[in-house]
């Protein structure tokens, strides 16, 4: 129970923060308008498809460059969304009263998570409802459409918890960000290296949501987020109980 009283307690937390109105109202805003350009360049270029029998259709040259520039939008703005939730309370001197409350590390971890996660849930709304208001005069790759809105969603869950990991190494939430903004950079650009092939981009998340995008499932790339949040919401708990036990 503590959990969800936790992540609702972040929640209007998060809710009741300028940043985190300014960020919905910037990624709607931008999506937006290139949702819209990209929708009139595909109305534009109908004719020309149709006269090179292209199989190329709506879902691959609107959907998926929105989506595709959604995750980017979120990679610059997660780290500042997320960079208070455990710096702040140790800044402002209130980890020490939860750390003596009946919860457990993991619980709190958990709480803090599903908070960030359940706003990032509600911001990719007004994405959602973009893309799908296209059923409305076209044809979707529905299976496609469905791929590549779990991978985003999927992209945004493990930028959350890498911030929240970050987020407890600092007291100061502008380093928590920076310093997430950074891995998260690098982590991605690791998808230029090699041509998308090797070690390296197997790591990053571009590559993973690059496939799901073109609808292309594959065991790793499902096993590839759980993965990725489940260890850094692990080396959260290590390092708040780790400051638990030192204090």
């Amino acid at each position: 129970m503590m959990p969800s009283i936790i992540a609702a307690k972040e929640l209007r937390s998060l809710f009741a923060s300028p940043l985190a109105w300014a960020a919905m109202v910037l990624v709607t805003v931008v999506v937006a308008w290139v949702f819209l350009e990209l929708v009139s360049q595909h109305l534009d270029g109908q004719a020309e498809l149709v006269a090179l029998n292209s199989p190329t259709g709506v879902t691959d040259r609107v959907v998926m460059p929105t989506l595709n520039l959604t995750a980017w939008l979120f990679l610059f703005i997660v780290p500042f969304l997320s960079m208070r939730l455990i710096a702040d309370e140790r800044r402002a001197g209130t980890l020490a009263l939860l750390f003596s409350s009946p919860v457990s590390m993991t619980g709190i971890v958990l709480g803090k998570y599903l908070g960030i996660l359940g706003m990032l849930t509600l911001a990719l709304m007004p994405v959602v409802c973009m893309v799908c208001s296209l059923y409305f005069g076209t044809t979707l790759d529905s299976g496609k459409l469905a791929s590549g809105l779990l991978g985003l969603w999927l992209t945004l869950a493990a930028f959350a918890a890498v911030g929240l990991f970050m987020s407890t190494l600092t007291g100061s939430p502008t380093a928590a960000a920076f310093a997430t903004l950074g891995l998260l950079l690098v982590a991605w650009l690791f998808s230029t290296t090699g041509d998308g092939i090797g070690p390296l981009s197997g790591l990053s998340p571009a590559t993973r949501l690059d496939r799901l995008l073109r609808g292309v499932f594959d065991s790793s790339d499902l096993l590839y987020y759980p993965i990725m949040i489940l260890a850094f919401l692990v080396l959260s708990i290590w390092r708040l109980d780790s400051e638990r036990l030192q204090s």
